[in-house]
């Protein structure tokens, strides 16, 4: 019986920017079909592990294959193996939808006869025929991501690599790049990996892998991740998280995360510890919402500190460094 290997293969895997540790000996694998996302505020690691994965920078120690081909040795295989889409957008504006897509043909040699083929069935597959002729500055941001997954999947590879694939995107258009996604898998077998921040698209995942600070906290399906937290999430709305969190510190001295118009918090038992809240705290409280643990949860059960903190301790929306 032949051994399948791993779509990705990464041990022990440490990187550094001078005296700043990227990655902290990461270890994982990911198998062939499966939905995969590394989850992680700015600074958490996951630009710089996916950079490793595409071939852009090469281990400084440690180890990485995909499909069993070890990085950089055999970065050109490997290259062929993957198809790509960055959070910068790559298509070229200036030309056609079409264009792009020869264009991307001709970087990995594909015949005429087989890049108008391949070309046809995912301008199909992605509702792009229509615009096939239509310069991609016409494009909407989701029309320009889906142009940006054709491509990538023009040369028939087994891995697809997306950073951040809806950066920019509205709420309609992320559900539906989604679920390309999910039907690519179904339809083709190719394993996706994803980086994201966004809590809801890791949900959609088989299996995710939590980075903070360089190190996978988590590792595992979303629904096992939830169900390793005990007690029930409370979510306060309020004009005063600041005040409110310590009134319910000092009263209760229930652990409390203040964020910028409400306050979180986990309890043994949900119902009652509505019921006593609204209670002590009428004017403070303007709405409460129980419901089971979620992933920011499982993210600050296993960190101590909010999602929405960097690794330097600044706010991710105000860190520059996105590594």
């Amino acid at each position: 019986m032949s051994i399948v290997a791993p779509a990705v293969s990464v041990e022990n895997v440490t990187y550094r920017y001078g005296d700043r540790t990227a990655l902290d000996g990461v270890s994982l694998e990911i198998q062939p079909g499966e939905a995969f996302v590394f989850l992680g505020p700015n600074g958490g690691g996951k630009t710089t592990l996916f950079r490793l994965l595409t071939t852009l920078v090469a281990p400084q120690s440690g180890s990485i294959a995909l499909f069993g081909r070890p990085l950089p040795r055999q970065a050109v295989a490997a290259r062929l193996a993957m198809g790509v889409v960055f959070q910068a957008p790559s298509v070229d504006r200036h030309l056609t939808v079409q264009e792009n897509l020869r264009c991307q043909g001709a970087l990995y040699g594909l015949g005429r006869s087989e890049m108008q083929q391949r070309g046809e069935e995912l301008l199909i597959r992605f509702r792009l025929q229509d615009r096939a002729w239509d310069r991609a500055s016409t494009l909407s941001g989701g029309l320009r991501r889906r142009l940006e997954l054709a491509k990538a999947l023009l040369h028939r590879p087994g891995l697809l690599l997306l950073d951040e694939p809806t950066a920019g995107l509205d709420p309609l258009a992320r559900i539906e790049l989604w679920q390309y996604l999910h039907d690519l898998r179904a339809q083709d077998g190719i394993t996706i990996v994803s980086t994201t921040h966004l809590l809801e698209e890791a949900d959609k995942a088989d299996r995710i892998a939590i980075l903070d600070r360089g190190r996978i906290v988590a590792l595992d399906t979303p629904a096992a991740l939830r169900s390793s937290v005990a007690g029930a999430s409370i979510t306060i709305t309020t004009s005063s998280p600041g005040e409110l969190a310590a009134e319910i510190q000092s009263r209760f001295s229930l652990a409390v995360q203040p964020m910028s118009d409400s306050i979180r918090l986990r309890v043994s038992e949900g119902p009652d510890w509505v019921g006593r809240l609204m209670a002590a705290f009428p004017t403070l409280i303007e709405s409460i919402t129980l419901g089971k643990a979620t992933l920011e949860d499982v993210f600050v059960d296993r960190t101590g500190h909010s999602f929405a903190t960097a690794d330097d301790g600044v706010p991710a929306a105000r860190s520059r460094d996105r590594h």
